[in-house]
């Protein structure tokens, strides 16, 4: 009798051929292209618009044709930050705010009245000298340019002639004019001036600054004495009183505000700053 065949089992072992290997490193492969091709497409540099424009506009700033007009715009801008500090240097405003400091310092008072206070009043009184120059500079110049009647040149030549008419007048008036020629020695390249016309404003304005600190330390003088007086004649009494332990100072103050008010101070001082300006006309 025959051996019995032997029984298979109902499931069968799966055997991977090559061909299966094949393809199988064939799709991963293609894969691994796809995902690499894709990165280098995602760091490809594309460049920011921002950036073309904002190098495009550097690039046309520096031409010949337009670094002109950007030097004339950094020039007026740095003038438009100095205008302050340049329309307190042309007017009144140095000497009366130097006066009116001295005069808190020869009265004895350290904090009032208080800075700010001499500043604003100093302040207003240059703007109710100042205002007829102002009106020749927008008459002559502002309103003419901004009608269009003149070039920036001839507003600018035809609106500084008014504020050069009262810097010149003050120096005269004061007997400065050596101050002019401080500053036009150190200029050689400048022709001596024959009139106040002719002097650059460069040295015209210093000059003018020099002159006006002179004439306020004069008119500091002059307000020093008489409250010097009192404070010697209040420091003999108190010694020959044997008062040795008080101080000279803190007795005079309130005979020094007492002589203030009776002669109305502040209206000889404020009056005697206005008169000190000469007409400009």
């Amino acid at each position: 009798m025959p051996d019995q065949a032997p029984a298979y089992s109902s499931v069968q072992t799966f055997k991977p051929s090559a061909f299966a290997y094949v393809g199988c490193f064939l799709c991963l492969w293609l894969f691994s292209a796809n995902t690499l091709h894709a990165q280098d497409t995602e760091n490809v540099y594309t460049p920011d618009p921002a950036a073309q424009t904002l190098s495009t506009a550097l690039s046309e700033w520096i031409t010949p044709e337009q670094l002109d007009n950007t030097i004339q715009t950094v020039l007026l801008l740095g003038a438009v930050s100095l205008a302050p500090a340049i329309i307190l240097m042309t007017t009144c405003f140095v000497r009366i705010v130097v006066v009116l400091g001295l005069l808190r310092a020869a009265l004895g008072l350290q904090t009032l009245p208080s800075t700010q206070v001499i500043t604003s009043l100093a302040l207003f009184m240059s703007l109710a000298i100042m205002s007829p120059v102002w009106k020749q500079v927008y008459d002559e110049g502002v309103k003419p340019y901004s009608n269009k009647e003149k070039t920036l040149d001839e507003a600018w030549t035809s609106g500084i002639e008014p504020v050069r008419r009262f810097m010149s007048v003050q120096i005269e008036a004061t007997s400065n004019q050596d101050d002019i020629w401080l500053f036009m020695k150190y200029m050689p390249h400048a022709k001596p001036p024959e009139n106040y016309s002719e002097v650059p404003l460069a040295a015209l304005l210093p000059a003018f600054m020099l002159s006006e600190l002179k004439t306020a330390f004069l008119i500091g003088f002059q307000i020093f004495v008489p409250f010097l007086i009192l404070d010697m004649v209040i420091a003999s009494a108190t010694m020959s009183m044997g008062m040795i332990m008080l101080s000279p100072s803190l007795i005079s103050l309130p005979f020094k505000l007492l002589l203030f008010v009776l002669v109305d101070g502040w209206q000889l001082i404020v009056g005697m700053l206005m008169q000190s300006f000469q007409p400009f006309m």
